[in-house]
């Protein structure tokens, strides 16, 4: 708990069995109150290694259903457990889970309801091994979104966020694509409803281990986050009405 805050940290798994441990052993656990892991019909031991190293909540799905629709599980069930903070934390260990501490203190003590873990802030993301084309990519598109969306996010495509559970509750997520490009629609679902922002330095970890995708995809997903924010500045000014811009209230 913080300031009687039920912290909960989900997991969103793909064959994570080499990373998921190390992971999991730099949580907070004084600090978080519940871990639930949901398994994206993996292929190797993730659900075993989740269940032996003592996850107690763990979800797994019988079909793949893609990035984005293991995070709908992911809130979904984070919500069913009252959570009135969530952090996402990949299990591939790409991401610390040492900052959980400083990023729930933000939401926490109410200064923003939503903080992501920036790569970009500071130097860390080429000297952390990301490779050149990404890290040019990411400028570029964090340049054309915040244009578009009148924002100044130094990244929009960072995995490590955390949110109150207000927020989960205000926005459509389950309008947006089970596919990778679900991150970004998440986001922009976020300022269209209000909501600020904070961001936090992250230090960059790229490895073997560490999920990727590969450039044909990273190729849609760089043209879905433009598309994103496209019918996010159409719908500002009342010529779209997309369904992932509708509240839940």
């Amino acid at each position: 708990m913080y300031k009687n805050k039920k912290v909960v940290v989900v997991l969103p798994a793909y064959n994570a069995a080499q990373t998921l441990e190390k992971t999991y052993r730099e949580i907070p656990m004084d600090l978080v109150d519940e871990v639930v892991l949901v398994d994206d019909a993996s292929n190797d031991e993730t659900v075993e290694v989740a269940d032996r190293i003592g996850i107690k909540h763990i979800i797994s799905h019988e079909k793949n259903r893609g990035y984005g629709g293991n995070q709908k599980s992911c809130y979904a069930k984070a919500l069913s457990l009252n959570a009135d903070i969530v952090i996402m934390l990949h299990p591939d260990y790409q991401y610390t889970p040492l900052l959980i501490r400083p990023i729930v203190g933000i939401i926490g003590e109410g200064l923003y309801p939503v903080v992501l873990a920036s790569r970009i802030l500071g130097k860390g993301a080429l000297k952390g091994g990301m490779p050149l084309y990404k890290y040019i990519a990411n400028r570029f598109l964090t340049f054309f979104q915040n244009l578009l969306i009148g924002q100044k996010l130094s990244e929009y495509h960072t995995g490590y966020r955390a949110f109150s559970a207000e927020v989960i509750k205000s926005i459509n997520i389950e309008a947006n694509s089970d596919d990778f490009i679900f991150d970004n629609q998440m986001l922009a679902q976020i300022f269209y409803n209000g909501y600020e922002i904070g961001e936090i330095t992250c230090p960059t970890k790229y490895f073997e281990e560490a999920s990727s995708i590969n450039f044909r995809r990273s190729m849609k997903y760089g043209l879905g986050c433009m598309w994103v924010s496209v019918k996010y500045f159409l719908n500002k000014i009342g010529i779209l009405n997309s369904a992932i811009f509708r509240s839940t209230h």
